[in-house]
């Protein structure tokens, strides 16, 4: 996945480095000269992060809600004003094709996506409208900054946000746009939709407020640990929602809620849900760092010589040191000796999902037989 997103302006910022070419964050800064200290900063102080690359559109009408509802993995018909989301696209077989982050805010639904997959995901909705009063347009003139660490309250009081919302709200923010909190990828993070115009001024108004300049590197390095996967990355075209930590409505910070109506690739969500285990897991790794070179997404992980997964998010962070987040085969055991490329890897134990969970379908087959 790569991007052909305009570079930003705050790349004319000094020390700022562009994300490598040709991938998907060549648009913004991947860092200002200290990556490692830049992390350090976004979770123990305040940091900004330009994420101006995102795709960014508008729904309109007063069955938006209602009508992304119905074709969607999120609940979404009730969306209170000022409430976020996590929602996902799911093909007809249950497969993940888009990944968004959405907020209802004044009469309008926004969504922002990866650069590379917005216009498709923009397409597929406007064929969906129908006859429903329901109207998404391309949102190019607003763009999104990322406000990470524990002194992201006081610094915003600062500049006038008297109020801050709690997880996935939003506020309106004075001059335009607004600012809600995500749950990820630190405990303290806060995402600003602006207008596209105001987007050197708000870096500037942060930035002598307080707030560290950091790179996408460490927004990455931090999703990456909090086990957050990246469409497109982390996933591939076989990722079903529950390989990818993706399962559970917005109070249980999800992107599929499992108590709703009919949508495309429900029945696959239900059927692993309810009958099944999906065949790979999300998990994050430990790579030998003392090895000559790192792995790339996209390569095999292996056991003994044979493929048991893929990897995705490959990144240096500040404590762990080089991780990556794989798709690995569920019955691998945690302790199975891993090479990523031409590295060692572990899997992280604490990252292995629990698959022992009850099942509602299969206690009722065991019913039915009388066990």
């Amino acid at each position: 996945m790569s991007s052909s997103v305009a570079p930003s302006p705050i790349l004319q910022v000094p020390g700022a480095v562009a994300g490598p070419p040709g991938s998907p964050d060549a648009a913004v800064a991947w860092h200002y000269g200290d990556p490692l200290g830049e992390q350090r900063a976004a979770v123990q102080r305040v940091a900004i992060v330009d994420r101006s690359h995102r795709f960014v559109l508008a729904i309109t009408g007063k069955e938006r809600l209602t009508w992304l509802h119905t074709i969607s993995s999120q609940s979404i018909a009730t969306l209170g004003d000022g409430q976020s989301a996590e929602d996902l696209d799911l093909d007809l077989n249950g497969r993940v094709l888009n990944h968004f982050v959405l907020t209802d805010l004044d009469g309008t639904l926004w969504i922002d996506t990866e650069a590379e997959r917005g216009p498709d995901l923009l397409s597929f909705l406007q064929k969906m409208v129908f006859w429903a009063d329901a109207k998404p347009v391309e949102a190019a003139d607003h763009a999104v900054l990322s406000l990470l660490g524990p002194d992201a309250r006081s610094l915003l009081e600062t500049l006038g946000v008297a109020a801050l919302p709690d997880t996935y709200q939003a506020l309106a923010l004075p001059g335009g746009g607004f600012i809600r909190r995500m749950p990820w990828p630190t405990a303290d993070s806060f995402d600003l939709l602006v207008p596209r115009a105001q987007l050197a001024d708000w870096w500037s108004r942060l930035r002598a407020a307080g707030a560290e300049a950091a790179g996408m590197w460490t927004f990455e390095a931090l999703r990456v640990a909090a086990l957050r996967p990246r469409i497109g990355i982390d996933t591939d075209d076989r990722t079903i929602p529950h390989e990818a930590n993706w399962i559970g409505g917005i109070e249980e910070f999800g992107a599929v809620h499992l108590n709703k109506g009919c949508y495309r690739g429900q029945e696959t969500v239900s059927r692993v849900h309810n009958l099944g285990k999906p065949p790979r897991h999300l998990v994050l790794l430990h790579l030998d760092g003392s090895a000559d070179s790192r792995p790339e997404p996209g390569e095999p992980v292996t056991a003994g010589g044979r493929a048991v997964g893929v990897l995705g998010t490959v990144i240096d962070h500040y404590e762990l040191g080089p991780i990556a987040l794989a798709l690995i085969k569920r019955t691998i055991p945690a302790d199975t000796q891993l090479t990523a490329g031409p590295c060692a890897a572990a899997i992280d134990a604490d990252s292995v999902p629990a698959h022992d969970e009850p099942q509602a379908g299969r206690l009722a087959v065991e019913k039915l037989r009388g066990r």
